[in-house]
Order: structure tokens, then sequence, then C-alpha cells
């Protein structure tokens, strides 16, 4: 029988995530035959100790040096076997089974990939989905996110919705298509390698789709100390994708953007 699909982690320090992260998948896809590959970026905690000592089954690469998250993604990959990958962080919780995704990545063969709703670690609604760069949001991030109303408020009236983008927490498509699009592409160390990817997946002519009656929880949080290797990540997406005078204009916003940003942590602003 096919394995069906194949859970890729990349891990780095995430010993206080990873019981409840590999439970949630223990018991969500109980009906489904997976394998669950974890790449770990040659964490300074107990990580991979603890893996070996309590998930005996999970397939662990130990890595000697840290890939970052692209690469680690594209190594972790290379050992997978199933017809489906789920890209999944380690700091994640898997709330719903997800084989009405898996059924409509069967059915449909426009879509590309597909991504589920986020909540925090209350519980409350994040967004995870957004718009492709563009003149609004190279000066203010926040403006990605303005897909109107319902993906403001997190109140869906429908089952699933075409997206630009799906956030890299979550990321469920056939193995095939990882390898049509050369998956993560690797100048990206972490962060805005998941618009890249889904970027190039749209240049296939295939949909990102984003399934609202599905949860996981993400414990993210805001952090200002991310916002140099966001702005280095949108530099180098926008010199993959965009050239001649959009290029100068979308750059010249990213660049003001990032003095605004480092203004406003001078003097304590919350950005």
């Amino acid at each position: 029988m096919e394995l069906q699909l194949s859970v890729v982690i990349v891990n780095y320090n995430g010993l206080q995530f990873l019981k409840n992260c590999l439970d949630s998948l223990e018991e969500k896809l109980d009906a489904i035959l997976y394998e669950i590959i974890i790449l770990d970026n040659d964490s300074r905690d107990e990580s991979c100790t603890f893996i070996k000592e309590n998930y005996p089954e999970v397939k662990l690469i130990e890595s000697k040096i840290n890939y970052g998250f692209a690469k680690g993604n594209n190594q972790a990959v290379k050992y997978a076997k199933g017809k489906y990958l789920l890209l999944f962080n380690n700091d994640t919780i898997l709330l719903n089974r997800i084989e009405s995704a898996l059924e409509l990545l069967e059915q449909d063969k426009t879509i590309g990939v597909i991504g589920i709703n986020m909540l925090n670690a209350k519980k409350k609604y994040i967004p995870a989905s957004g718009i492709f760069p563009n003149y609004k949001n190279m000066f203010r991030f926040k403006n990605m996110f303005l897909m109107g109303y319902e993906f403001k408020a997190g109140k869906f009236s429908k089952d699933y919705y075409e997206v630009d983008w799906l956030g890299g927490s979550f990321l469920l498509l056939l193995r095939e298509t990882y390898s049509r699009v050369g998956g993560f592409d690797e100048d990206y160390f972490m962060y805005v390698e998941d618009v890249d990817f889904c970027k190039r997946i749209e240049k296939l002519g295939l949909k990102r789709v984003f399934m609202s009656r599905l949860n996981y929880i993400h414990y993210v949080g805001f952090n200002t100390k991310k916002n140099p290797l966001i702005v280095k990540g949108y530099k180098i997406y926008l010199k993959k994708h965009k050239k001649g005078i959009e290029y100068l204009i979308l750059i010249s916003l990213l660049n003001l953007n990032s003095v605004v940003k480092k203004v406003k942590e001078k003097f304590f602003i919350k950005a």
C-alpha cells in the first residue's frame, strides 16, 4: 500500500513543543498511512534525545549544522516517501483531521498547495495567508493581510478561499508539486521563503487555497528582532520576482519601511 502522507518538521531547540506537536499528529492522522520526518538543525537542547527515546517511529535526521528553514525542509523532503507532504512547524498542534484537505487536493488538480486556519496559544485567530508584495505592503507589512473583513476578523462564510500565499507553518501539497517547484529557495535562511514558494507555485499555474474549517495552533509571537530578517527576505524576493521601475519603487518602499522600524525601535515605540 502506498504511503499517503509524509509529515516534515524542521526542528531547532524545540524541545518544549515537541510532545504536544507529535501527539497531536498521532491523534489526528490515525486514519491515514503516514510517516513523520524531523530534520534537526543542530539543536543545543535535548530535542534529539527526547525524540529517540519517546518517538522511535519518527525518522530523525540529525544535522551537524543549522540549515535554516528553507534548506532544512529541502533536506528532509529527500527522505519522504508519501504521495503528499505536510510541512509542519515544530511549535504547532494539529486540532482537526485533514482527510477533507487531502480529498480536495486529490479532486482538484489545479490546487498547488493548501493551508488551514491558524490560532495562537490562546486559540485566537491569526492570519495564515496574505497578499503578494505590492506598493502598499512593502512600506507597511500589516497591509499583507488586508484581504477583506472575513480574513481580518477570522469569521469565514466559505469552506475554502483562493489566496496569494500561505504561511509556512502548515503547507499541504503533492510531493510531485514540491519537486516541480524545486522546493524552497535556499537563498532564504528564514522568513519570506513561504511567500516565494507560493509565488513559484502560482507561476506553475496552480492555486493556493486556504481552508477555513480546519485549525491548528501555532505558538508564534511578535518580536522586533525578526524585522531585519523579514526585510532581508523581502529584498531577496523583490530581486527574484520584480524588474525595472516596479522593482526600484518597491525596494525603495521596503528600505523606507526598514528605516521607520529602526527609528521606532530606538525610541521604544511599538512597531
